[in-house]
């Protein structure tokens, strides 16, 4: 599905294609952020069914210097444009201070979210209503992660890979070539 501004193409549930021509037509843009160090392809299935409710996804990358990472922002963001190469018109950023403010500057209603597991609710609980709290007009969606990601996250892959783990399927290939090479496999 290709997308301007000036011309929309959206495909509703009957699968008829309908052409949407008005420049001042507001795309349905969501945020996706994360520290991605590194993708897995859990993070690609919520990418990949986000796009059936935003016109628009913009994945972020959270600059932190307090955290450590195994790969540098740039290496991340290399890894996620490989991995989402058939989604050409998907925008990876990385952004630092608060995620409510990077919305705001990038005309985004929602925050896209993934959840594994009752674990993860508390703590994307507490985000959600501070985020709510700091700006009431940026929403944030949770999408649960399909069932065969449901124990997959970036620390456990990592931790399989260090150990010489077979992590084939759970990441993209360009993400399992580059964690053979960071941990000489």
């Amino acid at each position: 599905m290709t997308r301007s501004s000036s011309v929309l193409k959206r495909e509703l549930f009957s699968g008829n294609e309908v052409t949407i021509r008005n420049a001042d037509f507001m795309l349905r843009t969501a945020i996706y952020p994360g520290s991605f160090d590194p993708v897995t392809n859990g993070h690609i299935d919520i990418i990949e069914r986000g796009f059936k409710l935003f016109d628009r996804i913009i994945v972020a990358i959270l600059h932190n210097p307090a955290k450590k990472y195994l790969f540098s922002v740039d290496e991340r963001m290399t890894l996620l444009r490989e991995s989402l190469k058939k989604y050409p018109d998907i925008e990876i950023e990385a952004f630092d201070g608060l995620l409510v403010d990077y919305a705001v500057q990038k005309n985004a209603q929602a925050i896209l979210r993934g959840m594994r597991a009752v674990s993860d609710f508390e703590y994307e609980f507490q985000m959600a209503l501070m985020n709510r709290r700091l700006n009431r007009n940026v929403q944030t969606v949770f999408l649960m992660t399909g069932l065969r990601w449901i124990f997959t996250s970036s620390s456990i892959i990592k931790e399989a890979a260090c150990f010489g783990g077979n992590i084939n399927g759970m990441v993209p290939p360009a993400v399992n070539q580059k964690l053979k090479e960071k941990f000489g496999r």
